[in-house]
């Protein structure tokens, strides 16, 4: 096959599955896993002690300190994967204890092959997946709703995340904390101090939720306390007595911050130095209750975003990543209208924009332009926490004057009620619009419905919402509502239901919405059977339908069907999947998928096969391969995409990603290449180097971004940034550069 410079494009021939031959398989793969259920909850409980300040251990990674002998300890556990209840091949001691103003966690892990354990994350800030780590769960108030995750590796690398509810993680959320591991003959030690300034929680309850685990990547052998349905979360957790007289001083945090910013424009040839100060501030209330200030707002340390390839007619997402947002930002979450599916993946049925669409507030709306250009936010000030039963939160922001878009006020109120066991029912009001200056506001209300100790530990979820926007200029049809009922579980049947409207002018213009005036059906089934002590350890066989039509004429507009097998999974978690999608689009007018190339109206029907291969992150060369070939729309398309990630030791990694789209069309044929290749380098613990090259030919441009980052400690840190842009303008096809930037920021926790 030829593209349109006259070069060969190589066309594997794909295996084609008839639909018949993929129900019959999926209905086999069914029969086969028979009717095994979820297990019963293994929960428990402990005391934990209080000690002297004076006898406060170092975190260091040792624990020969004398507290530590006076800790709680916990030698209770068991495997909840791979095999559920059994005795874990490791042994693990946990000791636990407190003063009046830190939480210490420290784990004993003995490790039989201790030069096997995997430990090549060194850079702070990196998701600590298929890694050796400890983690904990901490439920301040003992809700069995919400809660804080921790994690340290080996080598001393923190992670943290807040539970937005008991299976929805914020991992983007950054806490204040010290962690410190060491490696000897016998395993590895791993210390915590948890500083109560860091938690909210009731001072007038002595118990929270608790749990811990150790996850052994080399067997993919995860170790607990409690657990249910092979999972931990809130929900979940044990218990921890004995909390009393915690001290959170006088909960104010001051963190000032300074960036010195070099910016040269090579088109206008002009260059500027800019400095900025800025300051945020943290005070608790209440032990519940956050108030944040931020005044002259920075985020130029940012991480960028990866750039995507979008071949619909929809908008992407991109998640948010600035840290002033993040604080609490699970007190703001809405009926769940968040990326994933039931069974806690992102596949072509349910891709991530299609998840979030019809979120109320999404935070990424604002200080950003209509077209992704920063906008300098003057003044923000936030309350957010928990008071009884109830969370609460409200967010004003100042943002300043944009190109046409007047400087504006900004407002977000939400309210949520504990109720029944594990429950809620919310209230979300919105006001401002940031890139318009026509008024907008919008209320909402919504019901979340859990139950994590259904028919003998499964799990169930239901949501219901309802929200109205009120726009300047628009009068009625401004209404959107969603129902949906799930049982998310990681053994046995899965499944669940859903459909939510969007009228035509439903507009929250400080929330998400790529698609409206549509009815969103959607719904899947599947089974995942797990064979302990197996090769081939995990089975799953399931199909996604999702299907919009329009909201007024009811006539279909676009569906697909994902058959999802087989799915297989070994004791590694290396991966193979085949997927055979079944995709409708009714287009009402002419489509422009490329430059100058059009899908004229009509109805679309055409099929498609995905085989993806995913190797275990936890060896030293590890990635991803996706290949899929079919028809798309009036021709046909191959696609290929995938990641390599060669983690050449603890101190540098390479990963290279690509996608490539090679579509052919009776309109037009045409090629869409992204490629990105990024360098980590970590020095140690606490400096890293982190550099991302990205390019795409659709806008034809090349975008560097190098980040220099240095944490001697949580809350304290310094960056160097370097951003330079290129765009394809030579007569050789050669590239220009069109911008580039320098910046050092400096940020400094104080607390009081």
């Amino acid at each position: 096959m030829k593209n349109r410079i006259g070069t060969t494009v190589p066309r594997p021939a794909l295996l084609r599955l008839n639909l018949a031959g993929v129900l019959a398989f999926c209905l086999a793969s069914f029969a086969l896993a028979g009717a095994a259920g979820a297990s019963e909850a293994r929960l428990t409980s402990a005391a934990i002690k209080r000690i002297e300040v004076i006898e406060a251990p170092k975190i260091d990674g040792h624990i020969d300190d004398a507290g530590w002998q006076k800790a709680t300890v916990i030698e209770d556990i068991r495997q909840f994967q791979q095999t559920e209840n059994a005795d874990p091949t490791e042994r693990t001691r946990i000791y636990v204890m407190y003063d009046a103003d830190t939480l210490y966690v420290a784990a004993k892990m003995w490790d039989s092959a201790p030069a096997q354990i995997t430990s090549k994350i060194l850079r702070q800030g990196e998701r600590l997946n298929n890694e050796d780590k400890f983690a904990i769960i901490l439920d301040t108030f003992n809700d069995k709703r919400n809660g804080y995750r921790f994690e340290v590796n080996s080598n001393s690398i923190r992670d943290d995340a807040l539970y937005l509810d008991t299976s929805q993680l914020q991992w983007e959320w950054d806490g204040i904390y010290a962690a410190k591991a060491v490696r000897d003959a016998d395993g590895w030690t791993a210390e915590m101090a948890i500083p109560f300034k860091t938690l909210s929680f009731n001072p007038a309850n002595d118990t929270w939720g608790f749990n811990f685990s150790r996850l052994i990547a080399r067997k993919n052998e995860r170790d607990g306390w409690t657990y249910r349905n092979r999972n931990q979360n809130p929900s979940s957790s044990g218990t921890i007595t004995g909390l009393k007289d915690l001290n959170q001083g006088f909960g104010l945090d001051v963190v000032p911050g300074v960036s010195f910013r070099q910016e040269k424009d090579y088109v206008a040839n002009t260059s500027e130095l800019k400095v900025e100060p800025s300051l945020d501030v943290y005070y608790k209330v209440t032990p519940g209750m956050n108030a944040s200030l931020t005044f002259n707002t920075d985020f130029s340390a940012t991480e960028v975003d990866n750039r995507q390839v979008n071949l619909s007619r929809f908008s992407l997402f991109f998640p948010e990543k600035r840290g002033f947002f993040l604080r609490e930002s699970d007190i703001f979450e809405f009926g769940r209208l968040k990326g994933g599916d039931v069974s806690g993946n992102i596949n072509p049925t349910f891709t991530r924009p299609t998840l979030e669409n019809g979120r109320p507030f999404f935070s990424r709306r604002i200080g950003l332009s209509s077209t992704g250009n920063p906008v300098d936010l003057v003044a923000g000030a936030k309350v957010a926490g928990r008071i009884g039963g109830f969370n609460v939160g409200a967010l004003a922001i100042r943002q300043d004057q944009q190109a046409t878009v007047d400087a504006r006020n900004l407002f977000v109120v939400r309210a949520v009620a504990n109720v029944l066991s594990e429950s809620s029912l919310g209230f979300i009001a919105t006001s401002g619009n940031p890139n318009s200056n026509l008024d907008n506001t919008l209320v909402g209300a919504d019901f979340k419905y859990t139950d994590n100790r259904f028919a003998g530990g499964h799990s169930l979820e239901g949501e219901a919402w309802v929200q109205q926007s009120d726009t300047e200029g628009l009068k009625g049809d401004d209404m959107a509502w969603g129902v949906r009922l799930r049982s998310p579980n990681n053994t046995g049947w899965y499944g669940g239901v859903g459909l939510k409207e969007l009228q035509a002018n439903f507009n929250p213009a400080l929330g998400y919405v790529n698609r409206k005036d549509v009815s969103n059906y959607a719904a899947e089934l599947g089974y995942t059977l797990r064979r302990s002590g197996k090769p081939l350890q995990t089975v799953r066989a399931a199909v996604d339908f999702q299907q919009f039509n329009g909201l007024n004429d009811g006539e279909l507009q676009s569906r697909v069907i994902t058959w999802r097998t087989p799915e297989l999974f070994n004791p590694l978690n290396d991966q193979f999947k085949l997927f055979f999608i079944q995709n409708t689009e009714v287009l009402r007018t002419p489509f422009q998928i490329s430059n100058g190339i059009f899908v004229p109206v009509g109805r679309y029907d055409f099929n498609e096969t995905q085989i993806t291969f995913d190797t275990s992150g936890s060896r030293a060369v590890s990635g991803t391969l996706t290949l899929s070939d079919g028809a798309f729309y009036t021709g046909d398309r191959w696609k290929a995409g995938g990641d390599m990630t060669w983690k050449m030791s603890s101190h540098f990694w390479f990963t290279g990603a690509f996608e490539y789209n090679d579509v052919k069309l009776p309109e037009g044929d045409f090629i869409v290449r992204l490629m990105s290749s990024r360098f980590d380098v970590m020095f140690n613990a606490t400096w890293s180097w982190v550099t991302l090259i990205q390019y795409d030919n659709v806008s034809n441009s090349i975008a560097a971004h190098s980040r220099v980052r240095w944490i001697p400690e949580a809350g304290r840190e310094m960056f160097i940034v370097f951003n330079h842009n290129l765009a394809e303008e030579l007569p050789n096809g050669g590239f220009r550069s069109q911008h580039a930037d320098a910046t050092v920021k400096f940020n400094y926790t104080f607390r009081f």
